[in-house]
């Protein structure tokens, strides 16, 4: 009997994995409404993100626009090496604005918004 029991919890610890899994992935794919307008303003304001596709921040950066990363300028620097270089950039990801301006590291939309003059719609 306690054979069968342990069995039983092993399957019910698997299947409650499985959906916690399921749900947390859903979440985390659910765009932010922001990201576009974001991604677009900073493409207008001539601010730009180098990074490494090796990046794992720089995954996790684009991940937070999505969809909406199409429209984010972006430098490559695995294979735009020089304009990298020229930029200074020491780390993945490195944002640059129009005024010179560097963030480095992963950037919250509003740290985006406030840094490049973007104004972002409250959802």
């Amino acid at each position: 009997m306690n054979k069968n029991l342990s069995t039983y919890f092993i399957i019910i610890c698997f299947i409650v994995l499985i959906v916690g899994l399921f749900i947390w992935k859903q979440k985390a794919q659910k765009p932010d409404p922001r990201a576009e307008v974001l991604a677009k303003c900073l493409a207008e304001n001539k601010a730009a993100m180098y990074g490494a596709y090796w990046c794992s921040h720089c995954q996790n950066q684009k991940n937070m626009f999505g969809a909406a990363f199409k429209y984010v300028p972006y430098i490559e620097c695995t294979e735009e090496t020089q304009k990298c270089v020229d930029a200074d950039v020491k780390g993945y990801p490195t944002w640059i604005f129009a005024s010179g301006q560097k963030l480095e590291g992963v950037q919250s939309f509003d740290k985006l918004a406030e840094t490049a003059g973007c104004d972002l719609p409250a959802f």
